[in-house]
């Protein structure tokens, strides 16, 4: 994950939400300044108070104007009246009635006091459908429709979607070369709590919209650090006090919780990692925490991404060491997980560098080769990200191959890198084919529950439209719906089934049952080659199997 820094303090920008009637995508861009603050109004020492009141004088007697104005005027009277009485009944059912408006921050539709507003986030942004292949609608399903069943189950239930917290409402479009380019019409520039509680009302109803029912988070993410650890986790109970209730009214729920273990500068080192004892008791702290923040969500799983578990140099770093500690670790969580009652699922997402010039969880192979010799193996199973498949240097279907065949695959970060850059750029996969080989492995593993796809994909820097966040998260979900059904046309075809079991009948002999046995002795195979003579071996029809897979989309 390419993850961005939620304290990073950003200049206020106030959008103006505006709506047109001739297209029903709304576009929310912010203004070119920031607005003036607000102050807040003292009404007992306002001007109007303490002024003199200036009273007109009465007027004549009610028998004196009847007799001036005429029965003409009489009637105006009180055709005026009714319409008086018509417009107050009116302004009393807009004031009684929700209120619709843009949530930017001079909208005027909220609570002066709390600093919040009542109405939509997303006023121009209908609810996304499914509206099939043929609708040109940008704001609408092609390909995903959540209650369709497909090959015994709902495409929901294969898909399970996540909305990763962190680039969809953190993400700033900032890069290290570049100021932050987005700053979303409800934000006021600062990591506040009361903007805190904002953002956690915009997002979900970003996902209410979207139809996706569960989100991801790291605890950093959703809620300011304090000046104390105790400061901290009580700045997070509250914003977590205020995601419950929100996921009370939506039935929303987290996929994963994590701890952000890598953006303080406590962690320039590591966490688990660390050569400062102290540093690795505060982590412990934090993990322990977030573990209980996920578990009281309902989350259904927790992530480990070591992005900082690794090392620049060997030159000053004892390895065996900071393996050990990392395991010990690892392994204390599993022992709080089960005290606190928590069944979630442990994962760990490998990656090979960034920010770390080496980081400890390579890829799948090496992570499992680390559960394995720290006997962790029934404990944790893999969150696969594809953008760090390819830095690995293999494929994302390489990754969750390798993870399936050893029990390990439990989760998908949904992402793809750029070929042409060497860096996490964590964009929303829309590849059709390697979509289509993503869900071929979910497909075999008989689905991801109780994990699921969880978007680890952000804008590009120069998307700064609020319904860019809706059409990338459309496009993403439609590709993967695509592939899967691209996957069903495979297996109705079979004949790429069929390729690659020609391929490998030779072991379905007499010897080569007896070779995938595990009783295949040099002996026994020495004479059976003296019997054979030189082998012919056919050819692997890779052309053809491509041409195989392309039919399928």
């Amino acid at each position: 994950m390419d993850r961005i820094n939620p304290n990073k303090v950003t200049s206020p920008t106030a959008g103006v939400g505006t709506t047109t009637t001739t297209s029903h995508i709304a576009l929310l861009k912010p203004s070119s300044s920031p607005p003036p603050p607000h102050p807040p109004r003292d009404y007992l020492s306002s001007p109007l108070l303490s002024s003199p009141i200036h009273r007109p004088p009465p007027p004549p007697p009610l028998q004196a104007r009847r007799s001036a104005a005429g029965p003409a005027a009489a009637m105006m009277g009180a055709k005026l009246l009714l319409l008086l009485v018509a417009s107050s009944l009116c302004l009393s059912a807009a004031i009684a009635a929700q209120q619709t408006c843009p949530a930017d921050l001079d909208s005027k539709c909220g609570d002066a006091a709390s600093g919040d507003w009542e109405g939509e986030f997303f006023p121009g942004i209908p609810k996304i459908k499914y509206e099939g292949p043929s609708s040109k609608n940008p704001l609408a399903y092609k390909w995903y429709n959540a209650e369709e069943v497909i090959l015994g189950k709902k495409m929901k239930d294969w898909m399970r979607f996540s909305v990763a917290f962190w680039h969809t409402f953190r993400g700033t479009g900032g890069d290290p070369f570049g100021a932050p380019t987005k700053s979303w019409p409800w934000e006021d520039g600062t990591n506040s709590l009361d903007m805190a509680k904002r953002r956690m009302r915009a997002h979900f109803e970003f996902m209410e919209k979207l139809g996706v029912d569960r989100w991801c988070f790291h605890d950093r993410d959703i809620a300011p650090d304090g000046k104390t650890l105790t400061e901290t986790n009580k700045n997070l109970d509250e914003i977590v006090e205020l995601a419950k209730k929100l996921q009370e009214e939506t039935n929303i729920k987290p996929l994963w919780g994590t701890a952000q273990l890598f953006m303080h500068p406590r962690y320039m080192h590591g966490a688990a990692t660390s050569p400062e004892v102290k540093v690795y008791a505060y982590g412990a702290a934090q993990v322990k925490k977030a573990l209980e923040v996920t578990h009281y969500l309902g989350g259904e799983n927790y992530v480990f991404w070591g992005g900082r578990e690794g090392y620049q140099t060997l030159l000053n770093t004892d390895m065996k060491r900071e393996l050990d500690h990392l395991a010990s670790f690892l392994q204390a969580a599993v022992d709080y997980k089960k005290k606190i009652g928590f069944n979630g699922t442990l994962l760990i997402e490998p990656k090979p560098q960034e920010p770390t010039k080496h980081q400890y969880d390579w890829d799948v192979a090496t992570t499992f080769s680390f559960l394995q010799k720290y006997g962790l193996t029934g404990e944790f199973k893999i969150n696969v990200e594809c953008n760090h498949a390819t830095l690995s240097g293999h494929s994302c279907h390489h990754e969750l191959e390798t993870a399936r065949i050893n029990g390990l695959l439990g989760n998908i970060d949904a992402n793809t890198g750029d070929p042409q850059i060497g860096w996490d750029t964590d964009q929303f996969l829309t590849d059709i084919s390697e979509a289509t080989l993503v869900m071929s492995s979910v497909v075999k593993n008989g689905g991801l529950a109780p994990g699921g796809f969880n978007f680890d994909a952000k804008l590009r820097r120069e998307s700064t439209d609020v319904e860019d966040m809706f059409l990338a998260h459309i496009s993403g979900m439609d590709t993967l719906a695509r592939g899967l059904r691209n996957v069903v046309k495979l297996i109705e075809d079979g004949s790429l089934d069929e390729l690659v079991r020609k391929r490998y009948q030779s072991f379905d002999s007499e010897i080569g049952a007896l070779i995938e046995a595990g009783k295949g002795d040099f002996e026994t195979l020495e004479k059976k080659v003296l019997e054979w003579g030189e082998p012919i071996v056919p050819s692997g029809k890779q052309e053809l199997a491509e041409i195989l897979f392309q039919a399928a989309l």
